[in-house]
């Protein structure tokens, strides 16, 4: 927790910043996040008033001021993402955007949210640079994101199939398929249990947004790898904020016994909105004690994306064909699923004075 205590007086040392300001900058899990800000202003480091967070005196002088001197930043044309919708892919973007505007609203019985639109056509786009796109065979486990209308836009793929267990989304789907002579495939599928056995095996690339518990990530994982033909592609995305580093270095020990290798790893190539009217995912910082405005429209909440390839044919666990149980909440790593919060910040509010 002392890195994330360091990057907060760094960020305010630059300038004030409201919580909203400070989530975007700061990339961790967002029980250390809450922790040290709790801390740094327990300390007198830091206060805050209706304009943000701000250093006091004291917080000043924890400061090296030659440290900023030294300033870097993402590239303000991708983001860091190395890729731009360019040419083809503006048309595709603009097309996607219209289609999707009447999308099914996220919902909290599936803790559902979706990517802004520039990602998940950024994702098209480094899938086909990649070359895991044009005649391939797409699996999707989970599609809140839509990105399976995405890949029928382009035109490219082969065969593209969604599992799903929410039926809105199949419907939407079908819609799809109705109005525009597509042919995406939907399955209603629930993770948890055993992969129908037809599609062991069959496709070229598997795509997901899985669950960040540990055995939600395992499942998800798991069960896209099983999908895969011999030396097949995955993509899926990994925050921070709900999946600490052990998390990560849980995923990557999977892939590894699975006989994968991860080829990139995109900090923040993914961006959520984290109110969808339906569904509202920051009502935790209205917990924490300290005056909180709305957000004004910052998009903090960012998810690194994962791309791997599997050597040869993938090792699966024993399990694999299995039903599995799956935790949709971590209780000790989510803040953000509106029905935990109060638990999990008395929780660490209890750990801390034990600490203290």
């Amino acid at each position: 927790m002392e890195k994330v205590k360091a990057k907060i007086l760094r960020e305010l040392a630059v300038s004030n910043k409201t919580i909203w300001e400070l989530l975007e900058k700061i990339n961790c899990p967002l029980k250390d996040f809450v922790a040290a800000l709790k801390e740094l202003h327990e300390k007198g480091l830091m206060a805050v008033d209706e304009g943000g967070f701000y250093l006091t005196e004291k917080g000043k002088s924890e400061v090296n001021p030659k440290n900023l001197d030294f300033k870097g930043g993402l590239c303000p044309t991708c983001h860091g993402k190395r890729f731009i919708p360019n040419g083809k892919f503006r048309e595709v973007l603009e097309e996607f955007r219209r289609i999707t505007a009447n999308r099914p609203s996220p919902t909290l019985e599936f803790f559902q949210g979706y990517m802004l639109e520039q990602d998940v056509i950024a994702r098209v786009a480094l899938m086909h640079d990649y070359g895991d796109l044009d005649g391939k065979s797409i699996v999707l486990i989970g599609d809140d994101d839509l990105l399976s209308i995405a890949l029928a836009i382009t035109g490219l793929a082969s065969r593209i199939t969604v599992l799903d267990i929410d039926e809105r989304l199949g419907s939407f789907i079908k819609n799809f398929n109705n109005d525009y002579g597509f042919n995406v495939e939907y399955v209603r599928y629930n993770v948890a249990d055993p992969l129908p056995r037809e599609l062991h095996g069959v496709f070229d690339v598997f795509s997901s947004e899985p669950l960040e518990t540990l055995s939600g990530l395992r499942a998800f994982i798991t069960r896209g790898v099983t999908c895969l033909k011999e030396n097949g592609v995955g993509y899926f995305g990994l925050t921070l904020y709900e999946a600490s580093l052990k998390k990560w270095l849980t995923v990557q020990k999977l892939l590894a016994r699975m006989n994968c290798v991860v080829t990139d790893i995109i900090q923040g190539f993914s961006t959520y909105p984290m109110d969808y009217g339906t569904a509202n995912y920051e009502t935790f910082v209205h917990s924490l004690g300290f005056k909180v405005g709305r957000n004004p429209g910052i998009n903090w909440y960012k998810s690194a994306l994962f791309r791997f390839e599997a050597l040869g044919k993938a090792r699966l666990p024993l399990d694999a064909d299995k039903k599995l149980k799956i935790k949709s909440i971590d209780p000790y790593e989510d803040l953000t699923h509106p029905m935990l919060h109060h638990e999990i910040l008395e929780k660490l509010n209890a750990r801390r004075t034990e600490i203290l």
